[in-house]
């Protein structure tokens, strides 16, 4: 059996952190959108300087996943005035969640995700919350199974294209830990 482990990125895996984020993104969004869409989008949105930027961002945190020195997936978690829309500044935000397709059905996607519940609740976070592509019915799946019920919708901007995320919420019981 493979052992897979989750370690913190620092900003010296900064190249390895826009590898993986380009490469899953691509995996994941090709599908649906245009081959200039998803290079503006990935030009704007992996660059060394952002990726920089969002490492040192206090309230957020990157994990990759691994198996020995080879990063199959990355989570990025963003606490506070971090995340992406302030409905809940007690909440925690599940911003990115990628694992490589070749390495998909392995349950990386939910080591990463008890990951993020166990740092949310760390954290004392009043819920957990993400926005997921429509156009992705397994991830969907995966994160009802997980206990997430849909409580919206938001766009976000690919390229010159809208695309719309159901916006899915895990609630903590109070004093959760």
């Amino acid at each position: 059996m493979a052992n897979y482990e989750t370690i913190s990125v620092t900003e010296d895996d900064l190249f390895a952190l826009q590898q993986i984020g380009k490469r899953t993104f691509e995996e994941t969004y090709a599908f649906g959108n245009t081959p200039e869409n998803l290079k503006s989008y990935l030009k704007e949105k992996f660059a060394i300087p952002r990726l920089r930027e969002e490492l040192n961002t206090p309230d957020s945190i990157f994990y990759f996943v691994c198996e020995g020195d080879k990063i199959l997936g990355y989570m990025k978690l963003n606490f506070g005035k971090a995340q992406t829309e302030s409905r809940d500044l007690r909440a925690a935000e599940i911003e990115r969640i990628y694992i490589l397709k070749s390495c998909q059905g392995r349950g990386l996607g939910q080591l990463l995700f008890d990951k993020a519940v166990q740092v949310a609740k760390q954290r004392q976070a009043s819920s957990l919350w993400l926005g997921v592509w429509t156009k992705n019915p397994r991830a969907i799946k995966f994160y009802k199974r997980n206990g997430m019920q849909k409580f919206g919708r938001h766009l976000f901007t690919l390229g010159r294209e809208d695309q719309e995320d159901l916006m899915m919420r895990l609630q903590f019981p109070t004093g959760a830990s």
